[in-house]
């Protein structure tokens, strides 16, 4: 189901940015980062938003003032955030741990949280006034690893914005710091969860050893047939899948499907609405990236504390004209089967990719990659500063190729997966079209010909 945020206007007044430190001093050195940490495809920002509503048991406490002490705090434990990245040898990436600190922005808004209500989804009203870009602080190296700004807002509530250098941490890893701010909020002394830095579990073996098929990372131009537009001038929307829509979708996949995860059936779906939508030449491969936590998945599991970047996302790939001809059934099997790839050996091949191409590699550049990243299960609205829980927690906004799917609730207080998708504006249209033809049961006409089967398997 399209939801769509309202065009609310406000106006935000913000004190001067200011870097945060450590409350201690803290070990000056250096570390290195993993060679997961240390790809081209990491090297973005990512933001994050979080919103609280007022509690009248914190009366007299300022958000800004309270997550500010506690960020300070935090740090001491935390303390590589608050240095920088830097280039050694050979390109390799390494925190330079200086103590500067993090940048971190006070503000008040003319609005209260009743009133962005209907906004709490991402595109946020007013974003770039939420979270701040301070000039020349938005370079990978050698700027603030973190950007955060706390927007009081006029009922007492607040918004948590939060800018993260990708290639220093993921999204379990910012959750994991963001508790141990919130725990120190809540006067802990402590974070629960020691921090681990441990990167070199994620590097490549000596000598490395590319063990697996990466097609994720396939060096891929825009064919002379290519019809796709470029993807620029992108426009944003967000759609919410409850356990109607999800229902709607199993019956639409065999029955020997019917038991695949709601991020398998979901990622089929979109990926499939979205190559409809895109329009590629039909013989024109086509890859859904699917990212894997893989904290877990070592023998034995990472430790609890890892807060670097533990994850892949192996490719499911085909042709457009596959993809989009044959039933939904089939884009299930290749995301199962792109998701199954993903192993610890598996890991250390993508190290051992980066260590031998010098980490130059990107995933493909091309309007027919499409990645989604799950944070459902993050815990990001869980994050709880003394206020309470967040209304809506988790990623800004969609990022160009790359969507998220973010626990969330509909108007009705029903609870699903909120989905924000960048596209250019006439892509969009199409992709709103297919995604609710295929939600009311209605098979598509495919430009190439022929009409999709959405019951029976095509493999």
């Amino acid at each position: 189901m399209a939801t769509s945020s309202t065009s609310l206007a406000f106006t935000v007044r913000r004190c001067e940015p200011e870097l945060v430190a450590p409350a201690k001093p803290t070990p000056l050195e250096q570390k290195l980062v993993s060679d997961i940490d240390d790809q081209a495809s990491l090297r973005f920002q990512i933001p994050l938003i979080q919103f609280y509503r007022n509690n009248p048991s914190m009366k007299g406490k300022e958000p800004a003032k309270v997550i500010k002490e506690a960020l300070a705090q935090a740090l001491v434990f935390y303390y590589p955030f608050s240095g920088r990245l830097k280039e050694v040898a050979n390109g390799k990436l390494m925190v330079d741990c200086t103590g500067e600190g993090v940048l971190f922005i006070e503000a008040k808004a003319d609005v209260t949280l009743e009133q962005l209500s209907d906004a709490l989804q991402p595109p946020f009203p007013c974003f770039d006034e939420l979270l701040y870009d301070v000039p020349g602080s938005e370079g990978i190296l050698n700027c603030p690893l973190l950007l955060i700004q706390v927007t009081q807002l006029k009922c007492g509530g607040f918004v948590l914005a939060i800018r993260l250098n990708h290639v220093f941490s993921d999204g379990p890893g910012v959750h994991q710091f963001m508790s141990a701010v919130a725990e120190m909020a809540r006067g802990l002394v402590t974070p629960s969860i020691p921090p681990v830095w441990e990167r070199h579990l994620l590097d490549a073996p000596d000598p490395p050893r590319v063990t697996c098929t990466h097609h994720e990372y396939d060096e891929v131009l825009e064919s002379g047939i290519m019809n796709t537009p470029p993807l620029d001038n992108l426009v944003q929307r967000s759609f919410f899948f409850g356990p109607s829509e999800v229902s709607v979708l199993r019956r639409l996949i065999p029955p020997h499907l019917r038991q695949c995860t709601k991020f398998e059936l979901l990622t089929a779906c979109l990926w499939r609405c979205r190559t409809i939508a895109i329009n590629p030449d039909p013989v024109e491969e086509v890859r859904m990236l699917c990212l894997n936590n893989m904290r877990s998945k070592f023998r034995p599991p990472l430790p609890s504390g890892y807060y670097g970047n533990a994850f892949v996302y192996p490719a499911a790939i085909t042709t457009a004209k596959k993809l989009c001809q044959n039933p939904l059934g089939y884009a299930v099997e290749l995301v199962k089967q792109a998701k199954a790839m993903a192993t610890e050996e598996y890991v250390k091949s993508v190290a051992s990719l980066m260590v031998i191409k010098s980490k130059r590699l990107n995933f493909p550049a091309v309007a027919g990659t499409y990645l989604i990243s799950d944070v459902t299960k993050n815990g990001f609205p869980d994050v709880d500063f003394g206020w309470g829980k967040a209304v809506f927690g988790g990623p800004a906004k969609g990022i160009g190729a790359i969507s998220f799917f973010i626990s969330a609730k509909d108007k009705k207080g029903e609870v699903g997966t909120l989905v924000p998708i960048c596209l250019p504006a006439p892509a969009m249209e199409r992709f709103a079209m297919e995604l609710d033809k295929m939600l009311n049961g209605q098979p598509t006409e495919c430009k190439w010909g022929g009409r999709p089967n959405f019951i029976s398997s095509a493999m």
